[in-house]
């Protein structure tokens, strides 16, 4: 049986989970100021930091944990908002590739640069959090 939890251990993870709910509400705004949804920032920031020619929609629903066919109705809308690309796989036709426009490019650099100085600002205060929990 796990340890009891003390009235600090409740305090920790009330503020750990508020702090994280603050963070999407942070990213929520930002993407909605870039004229993008989070599911579309998300998904666009999961065809960046794949390997060259290795996103898929398939990669796309598992790392925004959707099912396939809502990936591939994502994936339609950034198409059609001009933001990434779909080219057939030349090891599998089946598959499609997907890359970012450069206007994609440009709109999540802006973005993740923004994350990037939340996150660092939020550090100390999840770091102690996390510290918390661990005694």
């Amino acid at each position: 049986m796990p340890d009891p939890l003390s009235d600090s251990d409740y305090a920790a993870l009330a503020q750990f989970r508020y702090s994280l709910r603050a963070f999407l509400a942070f990213s929520e705004v930002e993407a909605a100021a870039c004229g993008l949804t989070p599911q579309q920032h998300q998904a666009l920031l999961v065809i960046r930091a794949a390997a060259p020619g290795t996103a898929t929609i398939g990669l796309v629903a598992e790392r925004l944990i959707v099912k396939p066919h809502s990936a591939s109705g994502l994936v339609d809308r950034l198409v059609a908002l001009g933001l990434i690309e779909r080219a057939a796989s030349p090891h599998d036709r089946r598959q499609a590739l997907l890359t970012l426009t450069s206007h994609a490019q440009d709109l999540l650099a802006r973005l993740s640069a923004m994350h990037r100085e939340e996150i660092r600002r939020l550090r100390p205060l999840l770091i102690d959090l996390l510290a918390r929990l661990e005694g």
